[in-house]
């Protein structure tokens, strides 16, 4: 019964990273804008990650969810490297972490909205 508690408390510390970007909480309240050049895109589930260089600085910014890409108009290829972008929403409330969550995109002058629902 102790190894069993001891795996499920391994299993959750190590999983407590992957979880922590879902949702809005690890965000800063304040509004960001971040704009670069795309040098790597993973795009898929749970959501997107593109890694950013911005000035110098390599950021990573979550996008939408495959659907919610869809729905505000974005395709794989828009987000290809080599692709400027501006993205809006709100950064990691830890300043040491160079990570966002997108609320829209700024591509080729376009805006899209991954969050119509968030202002």
């Amino acid at each position: 019964m102790l190894s069993r508690r001891l795996l499920l408390a391994a299993i959750l510390t190590l999983a407590t990273p992957a979880l922590a970007h879902h949702g809005w909480r690890w965000t800063d309240d304040g509004e960001f804008e971040l704009s670069g050049i795309v040098t790597a895109a993973e795009l898929g589930n749970p959501h997107g990650l593109l890694t950013v260089d911005a000035a110098g600085e390599v950021w990573t910014v979550e996008v939408g969810q495959p659907w919610r890409n869809d729905q505000a108009g974005i395709t794989d290829d828009m987000l290809a490297p080599g692709v400027e972008i501006v993205a809006r929403g709100h950064r990691s409330a830890d300043p040491a972490q160079l990570v966002m969550k997108a609320e829209r995109l700024i591509l080729g002058g376009v805006t899209y909205d991954l969050y119509p629902d968030r202002s």
